[in-house]
């Protein structure tokens, strides 16, 4: 009999990775963290079957290299590659609708773990213009018969949770940056009058413009800044008019990017960035196609990917034809009914690995927050989250993926730059970066058998020892 998330929370299993446990974990870490460390020794942290993003031995290095042969990985810190400007997830309405469900004292909790410098450091987070499939209900901000004139635009929804939501965030960590993505215009801007399914419409191109730009106008005046937009949450799919979605050929992003969008921000001295495809790798073709069209790199130089479809690797076509592009990763989530769902670290901490290595500058989960259905929900498709909260309880619980970014949000600062890092095994996921402050960070993911492998640094080595099913994070001091 199949056992569902559902009913591995239900049944209180799993229990250790309730809030009580991320706490200990995160108070661990910063003692661990501020402590000495030693003149020429890395430090350790390690997420496997037994625990979570806890310290482990100091790694200390050889001057020569030892015998191992098989599982090698080597860096060189003199090959640099994309910045890096952080991690995060989305403040869906249904997350904020959540969060705000929360005793302020336990909410004021959970936002210093998840978004202070000194524990996970989330920093770039996306929200929804308008509601997506993860919403409490249905609305745009100008709801009803066709106003082209933007007359009854108002954010009044926002208003209730979700812009509360974002301050307190912001108030934790003053450098979140947020982009935002609608999934959907008002209904009246398209060809099946509603905001499920259905394509835009080429005559409310100019008023669909002005939407966006009212939009973050409207935020800014609440004290919450937006520094990018998505055109449309995934442009190619209009989900079978089961949810807020919208079909945007590749003519019409184009044509909205060159003749409208970019143009009424440019009128308006509007900086906030413009992201193309904000889909899947297997539109490479559609963003080299669009990035070649004339105007189309006045107003945008970054390309927004998701990663259900294709592989990461296709995302370096794009950035092989235009090496200046900016990409982002801007969603993925694990299965709500996984029953792994609580424990996926090292399928995660391979992924993001995947995306660091192919170009990317952010990662951005899915939704914070869910509760023990996938819900709030709108449409076919309740996907997990990062955190599962119990809506009776109001129990935290930390998903795999939320461990896995962990190893990641934690120890690479905004501005590190990717260096090379190069496994002479298939097995072990890796990926390295030099902070600003010149400290190197390698994060290492084992989903295998345990085993040893060798870290080559300069014409220094050191063995390390991977548990299985695991994700290890390694921070070499600056001065070594």
């Amino acid at each position: 009999m199949k056992t569902t998330r559902r009913d591995f929370l239900a049944a209180g299993i799993g229990a250790a990775l309730a809030d009580p446990v991320a706490l200990s974990a995160a108070t661990r870490f910063h003692e661990f963290y501020a402590s000495e460390i030693l003149p020429d020794a890395a430090k350790g942290w390690v997420t496997d079957d037994d625990q979570r993003l806890s310290p482990a031995p100091a790694l200390l290095w050889n001057k020569s290299p030892s015998a191992i042969s098989e599982n090698v990985i080597s860096i060189n810190r003199g090959n640099k590659f994309q910045p890096i400007l952080g991690f995060g997830a989305a403040f869906t309405d249904g997350s904020c609708y959540l969060l705000n469900e929360l005793a302020p004292s336990a909410r004021e909790q959970l936002f210093h773990l998840l978004f202070h410098c000194s524990e996970m450091g989330l920093n770039v987070c996306r929200s929804c213009i308008g509601s997506s499939d993860h919403s409490a209900s249905l609305y745009s901000f100008d709801d009803g018969s066709p106003d082209p004139d933007l007359k009854r635009f108002s954010i009044e929804h926002d208003r209730a949770y979700i812009l509360p939501i974002l301050r307190e965030a912001k108030s934790v960590n003053p450098d979140l940056f947020l982009f935002s993505s609608p999934w959907s215009p008002p209904g009246w801007m398209k060809d099946d009058n509603s905001m499920l399914g259905g394509c835009m419409r080429h005559t409310y191109m100019p008023s669909y413009a002005n939407y966006f730009l009212k939009f973050i106008q409207a935020y800014e005046q609440e004290g919450v800044s937006i520094q990018a937009i998505t055109v449309q949450n995934e442009v190619d799919a209009d989900q079978q008019g089961l949810m807020p979605a919208c079909f945007w050929p590749q003519d019409y992003e184009s044509a909205f990017v060159t003749d409208h969008l970019g143009p009424a921000f440019e009128r308006a001295g509007v900086k906030t960035k413009i992201w193309i495809i904000d889909h899947n790798y297997n539109l490479w073709g559609r963003a080299i196609a669009e990035l070649e069209t004339p105007g189309v790199r006045k107003y945008t130089n970054s390309v927004a990917w998701h990663g259900y479809t294709g592989q990461p690797e296709w995302m370096m076509r794009v950035q092989s034809a235009f090496p200046d592009v900016e990409m982002h990763w801007t969603e993925g989530s694990p299965d709500h009914d996984d029953p792994e769902y609580l424990r996926c670290w090292a399928t995660w901490g391979q992924k993001f690995s995947e995306i660091l290595q192919n170009g990317c500058r952010s990662v951005t989960g899915w939704c914070f927050v869910t509760d023990e259905r996938g819900g709030p929900n709108i449409g076919p498709y309740p996907l997990g989250g990062m955190l599962t909260m119990d809506s009776k309880t109001k129990d935290i619980y930390h998903s795999g993926q939320y461990w896995a970014m962990a190893h990641y949000s934690r120890f690479i600062r905004r501005s590190a730059v990717r260096i090379e890092s190069q496994s002479s095994t298939k097995e072990l996921a890796h990926c390295a970066f030099e902070n600003p402050d010149g400290s190197l960070v390698l994060v290492i993911t084992n989903p295998r058998a345990r085993k040893t492998c060798e870290l080559r640094l300069n014409e220094k080595s050191a063995e390390l020892l991977l548990s299985a099913n695991s994700v290890t994070t390694i921070v070499q001091p600056a001065a070594s």
